[in-house]
């Protein structure tokens, strides 16, 4: 696979195809937990060791899979990977994982994570497919990240609160207080804030999207035109 496509699927997964800004899948969660910086990175680090570890497994398996038992052996291979999240959650981020609570076992159900290994993943080799599962799940990561900034910042008035749930001892002291006695504004912790967040950052990246092409648009009217000389041959009468 060439360079340029290894740079098509860095793209899609940031940009062009985000799960959450343009496929619009995941929503469940996302919308749920992301009161904070902590929770979002929490939830999305999760989400990202899942997808990209599925696809890795599901691409290892592809030639082997009959269709019959495809969709199923997928799950199966997801429901291992959050599994093993799960473990690893409870053992060092117990707190956190409390606070994320069922929303870490539905990643199994999240359309993004078996829709990528049935769409890409079981069609393409362990490289291509190892990244496409990690720039997804980077995608839907900094979408979490940008909500959860936004909703603790606007709800809080602070940033980074309780990141020793993820980091340990040594992040207790990384809160920042960005507004000082900020009385808190509950609309923005609430779901319907995740909502209205959610659809700003949309707004903003088709407004971005239509600007981009606006320029790309102007770039190749201002190119010159290249003139062709026509050869002829024969007699002209």
């Amino acid at each position: 696979m060439s360079d340029a496509n290894y740079k098509k699927i860095s793209m899609d997964g940031l940009w062009n195809n985000n799960p959450a800004t343009v496929q619009i899948l995941g929503l469940c969660p996302l919308l749920a937990v992301t009161g904070t910086v902590v929770n979002a990175l929490g939830l999305g680090l999760a989400t990202l060791v899942v997808l990209m570890g599925s696809n890795i497994c599901v691409s290892l398996i592809r030639q082997y899979v009959t269709d019959a038992v495809r969709l199923p052996a997928f799950v199966m291979i997801i429901a291992a990977m959050v599994t093993v999240i799960e473990m690893l959650m409870q053992a060092f981020t117990f707190e956190l994982y409390e606070i994320l609570g069922i929303f870490i076992p539905l990643i199994v159900t999240n359309c993004t994570v078996l829709g990528r290994a049935d769409a890409f993943a079981s069609k393409n080799p362990v490289l291509p497919a190892a990244l496409d599962g990690f720039m997804m799940g980077l995608g839907f990561l900094v979408i979490l990240l940008i909500l959860g900034g936004m909703r603790e910042l606007i709800g809080l008035g602070t940033l980074f609160t309780n990141m020793q749930l993820l980091f340990g001892p040594m992040a207790a002291d990384w809160q920042i207080q960005v507004v000082e006695n900020y009385g808190g504004f509950l609309f923005a912790i609430l779901p319907p804030g995740a909502f209205v967040g959610l659809g700003l950052i949309i707004a903003g990246k088709n407004v971005i999207d239509k600007r981009l092409k606006a320029i790309q648009k102007a770039r190749a009217s201002d190119e010159p035109k290249v003139s062709r000389r026509v050869r002829t041959t024969g007699k002209v009468s």
